[in-house]
């Protein structure tokens, strides 16, 4: 353990080291709720509630998508990288360090999204709800955590980077994350239930508000996570007996 948190140490410090790093996982995600939560829903408690959740979901997706995906292409070009692969630890402690790293700057990046619906919007929920909330948050970024890894294990930054911007956009939209629920186009409501931005947001607005859990969804999004861990691990495999055998 004392190596997971070590490694974990290492990440965070680099990534604390470049400023705009930290302002990018931040920015996206509160210049939204400023300009679309706030304007628009911040007098309905409901729609904002539901708006605020939308908003966590985006916020994790962004983080991991590009958190992993980027950071993972960018360390594999540098030489610390291999030589700490060719350590006899093992990958555990760098995985390890590298999740929780990647967890804290996630919730880094959710802070101005709750102090904005707090303070600036009528969104509410109970203890439990906010609980249950970031319990959900933990679970949706999973599947993003996943595909991060994949594409960070699989192409160099460049191609990383315009990957990662690729997917992101119609995962969003598609998945109905910039629509409060059920007001969707009809394209994107019969579109949605197969994505695991809808199965994320889904299980965020049932968390905070009154939303009745879909089983496709959920399902889908356990399909997703399966798919895109066998993805990191199929990665991960190729990238280690492509450069150390």
């Amino acid at each position: 353990m004392s190596l997971v948190l070590t490694n974990a140490r290492f990440h965070l410090l680099e990534t604390l080291r470049v400023p705009i790093a930290v302002l990018g996982s931040t920015f996206f995600p509160a210049a939204s709720m400023l300009f679309f939560v706030v304007p628009f829903t911040g007098d309905d408690p409901a729609g904002a509630t539901f708006a605020t959740a939308s908003m966590v979901t985006f916020a994790v997706m962004t983080s991991n998508l590009f958190g992993y995906g980027v950071g993972v292409a960018a360390d594999r070009a540098e030489p610390w990288d291999p030589y700490t692969r060719t350590l006899p630890a093992g990958p555990g402690p760098r995985f390890g360090g590298r999740i929780i790293a990647g967890l804290a700057m996630t919730f880094l990046s959710l802070l101005p999204v709750f102090l904005i619906a707090a303070f600036l919007t009528a969104a509410h929920t109970t203890v439990a709800g906010l609980l249950l909330g970031v319990g959900a948050a933990f679970v949706a970024a999973v599947p993003f955590t996943f595909m991060g890894l994949a594409i960070g294990y699989a192409l160099p930054m460049k191609a990383a980077l315009a990957v990662a911007q690729i997917i992101f956009f119609p995962l969003a939209f598609l998945g109905g994350l910039l629509s409060a629920p059920r007001q969707a186009p009809s394209f994107v409501e019969a579109v949605a239930p197969y994505l695991p931005t809808r199965g994320a947001v889904e299980l965020m607005w049932a968390a905070v508000g009154d939303f009745p859990l879909r089983p496709l969804s959920v399902a889908m999004l356990g399909v997703w996570t399966v798919a895109a861990g066998a993805m990191a691990a199929w990665a991960y495999h190729r990238d280690e007996g492509r450069r150390f055998r």
